[in-house]
């Protein structure tokens, strides 16, 4: 995180690095939507948008989130079954 500028114990955004590319919010999100299968590449219309349009939007889902989807006490650690459905790059 250091080598991009960014202070890895004050994120307050999604990260997605690639290509030696650090992307933030939205600019990130659709650059993981490329790397998955099925209904989730329905989401790069979103590509269409204005960034600043793009991060509002994501901006109200980071600030709500755990008032709609919940929150858990704890981190997932996945089995070795789905191990293999995380994206390393």
């Amino acid at each position: 995180m250091r080598e991009f500028g960014i202070d890895p114990n004050d994120a307050e955004t999604f990260v997605f690095v690639s290509a030696g590319v650090a992307l933030t919010k939205t600019d990130a999100a659709l650059a993981l939507v490329n790397h998955l299968r099925g209904g989730w590449r329905i989401l790069r219309i979103f590509r269409f948008l204005p960034r600043s349009v793009r991060d509002w939007g994501y901006e109200i889902l980071a600030r709500n989130r755990y008032r709609w989807f919940g929150r858990y006490d704890t981190c997932m650690v996945p089995s070795p079954e789905i191990q293999d459905r995380f994206i390393i790059d």
